[in-house]
């Protein structure tokens, strides 16, 4: 790319220097003849204008409507998504979406395209005016005796090679023009300011045994603007920039509210929504190394949060998160997270084989190493009865194996890793109860030595913690160990009898 923006550099200085050329030899040939010859000289930057502002909105349009027919392809054609088209039977609505999709490229690459050809057109057309004024105005002064038939003759021919040069200049004006959509998109997305980041004088995560502490900490989402493109903010539609009904096209963005909203200041802190309400308040606590908490309460609590500010995927809005000492806001994300191992609920598995999924966590791992993490993990047989064994590919977001499959090729990439601080995410969530069991002896062995928090719906993998903390409307209400709190009134106990009393799964 650099070394074809040099070589059109070069074109566009070289064109620069013929017309210099030419317009000192017309000059010196008949000078009356030149001024004739570059009074049509404006006239080129008509076209240039009109065309170039027709060919700026269409291209806006065309990228805005690639994107919508990329959207849609990625959402609903994908395992996942054509999976739910499917359940649901509206494949045929679909289908005609994205016809509509395609249809509406279609139609904004054919005026681009007739936009250009009419650019071509026009700029032919002055080029031939021109040289009928020359012919008009040189023959007039031929048959009056001022210039020879061969002056006139030389000079037509300087001014056929003066217009082809400034043609391909206006050309290029318009080309350039177009293209700077492209780089409205592409700054887009490279100004979007980084809100997590390294402080410039970040610390290294260097105690091998870190300790996890909350103090006082509350935490509320940001707003989207700062943390997601201008475009993306201003398109929620599933299908942007289409005309509905005769109004104006969905999702087109004004240039002067996108270039205000991309303006932050790189590494400023997104604004925060005064109406948002608050997911954490005033949360304490201590995870030592060999602990093992856990988090429990209701759907919505803000237990996953908590979990969330531990690898600093988010900064707190008050308050801090101390891991071995430090402030997360002070270490370097890479030795950071180098520390943390993370189960989640939804596992996300890469279209890859099974071995490089697993070696993600650790690019050096040995196969024995490999195959001890997944024989800990109840995976190894499951594995190996494949027909590619570790080579297997797991497709799509691991589509290929189930749920209880993908969260303990999870665990095992966990166990590869070896971090010193381990959150496991309803981490078992998928698991029958005897799969559940022999993970359980295989997770209780991983996490001796460690700072462990676990988050858990159903109680029964959280029975042994060595505290409990009950979460509910981002506040810690309850605390101590199961046996304790299962005697006292109040939330835990009513989950407890809930789950154990009624026969029910989750709470």
């Amino acid at each position: 790319m650099v070394h074809t923006g040099a070589m059109n550099l070069r074109i566009y200085w070289i064109t620069w220097a013929v017309l210099l050329v030419m317009t000192v030899a017309m000059l010196v040939l008949e000078w009356r003849l030149t001024i004739a010859t570059l009074l049509v000289l404006p006239a080129f930057l008509i076209p240039a204008r009109r065309m170039g502002r027709h060919l700026q909105a269409v291209t806006r349009e065309q990228m805005k409507r690639n994107a919508s027919m990329g959207t849609l392809m990625a959402e609903r054609f994908n395992v996942s998504g054509a999976l739910l088209v499917k359940l649901f039977g509206r494949p045929d609505q679909e289908v005609r979406n994205f016809g509509r999709d395609a249809g509406a490229v279609r139609d904004s690459g054919i005026r681009s395209a007739m936009y250009t050809r009419l650019l071509f057109v026009a700029l032919g057309l002055i080029g031939a005016v021109g040289t009928a004024v020359v012919y008009w105005v040189g023959g007039r002064m031929a048959v009056a005796g001022t210039i020879t038939t061969g002056t006139l003759i030389a000079f037509a021919a300087y001014t056929t090679q003066i217009y082809q040069p400034l043609a391909a200049l206006t050309n290029a004006r318009v080309e350039i023009l177009t293209a700077f959509i492209s780089f409205e998109r592409v700054f887009e997305v490279l100004d979007l300011p980084n809100t997590i980041a390294d402080p410039p004088d970040a610390l290294e995560l260097t105690d091998p045994r870190p300790s996890v502490v909350f103090d006082h900490v509350s935490f509320r989402y940001p707003s989207g603007e700062g943390v997601t493109l201008p475009s993306l903010e201003a398109n929620p539609a599933v299908h942007p920039a289409i005309e509905v009904h005769g109004h104006p096209p969905i999702g087109v963005v004004d240039d002067a509210t996108s270039a205000d909203a991309v303006s932050a200041e790189d590494g400023a802190a997104p604004p925060e929504d005064p109406e948002a309400r608050w997911v954490l308040q005033d949360v304490s606590f201590e995870v030592k190394q060999g602990e093992l908490i856990a988090l429990v309460g209701p759907s919505g609590a803000g237990k996953t949060t908590i979990a969330s500010l531990v690898s600093r995927l988010y900064d707190v809005t008050e308050g801090r998160v101390l891991v071995g000492g430090n402030d997360v806001r002070d270490l370097s994300l890479t030795s950071l997270r180098s520390a943390i191992g993370v189960v989640s609920q939804d596992p996300h598995l890469f279209h890859d084989t099974i071995a490089n999924n697993l070696r993600y966590a650790r690019p050096g791992t040995t196969d024995a190493e490999m195959v001890q993490a997944c024989a800990a993990a109840q995976i190894h047989e499951v594995i190996d009865n494949l027909p590619d064994g570790y080579d297997t590919i797991v497709g799509e977001r691991g589509y290929r194996l189930s749920g209880g499959e993908k969260q303990r090729v999870a665990i095992a990439r966990v166990l590869i890793k070896n971090p010193a601080i381990v959150i496991l995410d309803e981490a078992t969530s998928h698991l029958d109860s005897e799969s559940e069991h022999s993970i359980q002896q295989a997770l209780d062995a991983a996490l001796q030595g460690r700072c462990s928090l676990v988050i858990a719906h159903r109680l029964s993998t959280i029975v042994a913690a060595d505290r409990v903390l009950v979460i509910d409307g981002g506040r810690i209400i309850q605390k101590g160990r199961h046996n304790d709190l299962v005697g006292q009134p109040g939330l835990y106990s009513s989950l407890y009898r809930t789950q154990f009393g009624l026969n029910k799964t989750a709470v």
